[in-house]
């Protein structure tokens, strides 16, 4: 969404400042809060943005235009004062009704509602700039805990599961397999000895009341 900022406006509600006092001093602080939007904004929104400064007692030499990282900065020097060229900013924008003015000066959010443009006072607009997350272009990933890591790394390191097993028998020692009862084959001469899955003795009473007829 385009956006147009009235510079000074918005520097004057921010904590952004620039040392010593004077000229120099208002220099530092409009570069820095140049810097501050030019970090913070993604670039389709730089491309998109204006930021207009007064220029009534600017330096000789100072361009009436200039970008700066992606920004495209104004330079009033030609108007009575920077409302005056937002002002003159939003009545020629082609697509007002998209557009975004940034600035807590009543004359200037006049006439962007006039034009059914977006108007936002520099300081509501500044706090929400600053809450977004600096890291820029990525999705928030959600929080792996330590167990999921060891978890994922494993199932990295070892597709299949004899390598996994193979593995924790590295770390922790062999693993104790569930032992197998095998079904030992003895011969003896003239006898296969069957094996008798049961314990000794298992259902012999019923064989004995079988044998006298008893129920």
């Amino acid at each position: 969404m385009p956006t147009i900022i009235d510079g000074y406006n918005l520097l004057h509600a921010t904590y952004v400042s620039g040392r010593g006092r004077g000229r120099g001093s208002l220099e530092t602080s409009r570069l820095a809060l140049l810097d501050f939007l030019a970090s913070s904004l993604e670039a389709d929104e730089l491309q998109q943005t204006a930021v207009v400064f007064d220029a009534s007692d600017a330096p000789s030499g100072l361009p009436r235009e200039e970008k700066y990282r992606g920004l495209t900065v104004h330079y009033a020097s030609a108007y009575e004062d920077a409302d005056a060229m937002i002002e003159e900013l939003i009545r020629s924008h082609d697509a007002p009704r998209t557009l975004t003015v940034v600035s807590s000066d009543h004359r200037v959010q006049r006439a962007a509602r006039r034009r059914k443009a977006v108007a936002v006072d520099s300081d509501v607009w500044f706090n929400q700039l600053g809450n977004r997350p600096r890291d820029k272009g990525t999705e928030t990933k959600p929080t792996v805990s330590q167990s999921d890591r060891d978890v994922q790394h494993w199932l990295d390191e070892f597709r299949d599961a004899d390598s996994i097993a193979s593995e924790i028998e590295k770390q922790t020692g062999p693993i104790d397999a569930p032992e197998k009862r095998s079904a030992p084959s003895q011969e003896t001469e003239g006898e296969v000895d069957v094996w008798n899955p049961f314990p000794p003795g298992y259902g012999e009473d019923l064989l004995e009341d079988k044998g006298t007829g008893e129920s």
